[in-house]
């Protein structure tokens, strides 16, 4: 937030006109306010709908209205009609059918938070953090995501392919891809044992059953003896925040895991964790990138302020804000509206922020040894060669026997 400071010179005559000033606009806008209602929303539209030279529908203009309003918000909350309630209620599901990538307006530019994985963007090497230049080759204008949003969705949804003209920023290069819509199947929790009895969970996004799934997976290793935990997050764009909360809960015993605060009496939590715990005693890491965002911070910075777990990566996103989805009149339709802002534990909001990395690396500054110190003493080595941050964090439980 950019902070502004005012330098007064005559401050009585300064003084005296901002409050003449602040008075008069105090006292219009109060009138505006008092003549702003629905029976003037409704004038505006009838007379636009008789007189204006172009012919729009009724349907057309309340359509117009309700874009207005969510314009006005943040990029996050929006009207949701049938088709894209169904489409987040399967996707929290773990069935997803598009392009496979979210996108936010970030410093005014429209950037992709994630590709899904193994979706058309992840196969077409779109990256989190790379900005939208164009899409079906028209500049984008950051101010108009939903405009955006919405001919992607149309495009989704009559099964047509975009082309998107993209920007990857740390390289400085401009690329194009086609993507063409396509059925997603989203595996939430996959985990594995690596090398030296290490084990690995791959977390890709927070859907209705992912703590079931987690605690499946991880009572099958409490006959064997870990060295270590790998919680991946990277290019976790979130989900439901109550399955990050639970999730959190496995691995800690104490603690608060988050708190959130509104203008309404539920939107006020602050949420603990409960005595029991799994795996208490074993070294955790945690994997995050530009891609982690949302569910994934509230976890990633649960686990990290409550000493639980060293965090090793990018930065992540910053996407402090918890949306709510709340059914509208119209059967089936929905808005989807930002409700709360939350806090990790220590009481950040990391929103537009992100959560800094305990050990802070990327390709780069990992080729680089001086950049390293606190790992230096091993040999970098993993079973992906290909994966060096992951390389670096079974290197970091090395050094924690």
């Amino acid at each position: 937030m950019q902070q502004f400071i005012r330098y007064l010179s005559f401050t009585l005559l300064g003084l005296a006109l901002g409050l003449s000033v602040t008075l008069s606009s105090q006292e219009n806008t109060e009138q505006l306010h008092s003549r702003l209602n629905y029976p003037l929303l409704l004038d505006i539209i009838d007379t636009v709908e008789t007189y204006y030279v172009t012919k729009f529908s009724r349907d057309e203009l309340i359509t117009a209205a309700i874009e207005g309003i969510f314009a006005h918000l943040d990029p996050y909350s929006n009207f949701l009609d049938k088709q894209d309630f169904s489409n987040i209620r399967e996707a929290n599901k773990g069935e997803y059918f598009g392009f496979g990538v979210e996108i936010a307006s970030e410093d005014e530019k429209i950037t992709i938070i994630t590709p899904f994985e193994n979706s058309p963007a992840d196969h077409a090497g779109i990256k989190p953090g790379d900005q939208i230049l164009k899409l079906n080759n028209k500049p984008v204008d950051p101010k108009k995501l939903e405009q955006l949003l919405k001919e992607i969705k149309h495009h989704s949804r009559n099964r047509l392919s975009i082309a998107l003209t993209l920007l990857h920023p740390s390289a400085g290069t401009v690329f194009e891809v086609t993507l063409i819509p396509t059925t997603i199947s989203i595996q939430s929790v996959s985990t594995k044992i690596i090398e030296n009895k290490i084990g690995y969970i791959r977390l890709t996004s927070f859907q209705d059953n992912s703590t079931e799934d987690m605690l499946k997976q991880l009572a099958q290793w409490q006959q064997i003896k870990l060295t270590g935990i790998i919680l991946d997050l990277r290019n976790n764009p979130g989900g439901l925040l109550d399955q990050a909360i639970k999730i959190a809960d496995i691995f800690l015993a104490k603690g608060k895991i988050v708190s959130t605060e509104g203008r309404f009496f539920d939107a006020n939590s602050e949420y603990y964790a409960s005595p029991k715990t799994m795996f208490a005693n074993v070294p955790m890491t945690i994997l995050i990138n530009k891609g982690s965002a949302s569910a994934s911070e509230v976890l990633a910075a649960a686990l990290q302020e409550n000493n639980r777990a060293q965090i090793i990566g990018e930065t992540s996103f910053g996407k402090g804000t918890v949306q709510s989805l709340i059914p509208t009149l119209i059967e089936g339709h929905a808005i989807k509206l930002t409700i709360a802002k939350y806090t990790t534990p220590n009481g950040r909001n990391i929103d537009s922020k992100g959560i800094e990395p305990d050990i802070k690396l990327n390709l780069d500054t990992i080729t680089n040894n001086k950049s390293m110190t606190i790992i230096k003493e091993l040999e970098i080595q993993g079973e992906d060669t290909q994966d060096k941050i992951l390389d670096s964090a079974i290197t970091w439980i090395k050094t924690k026997k």
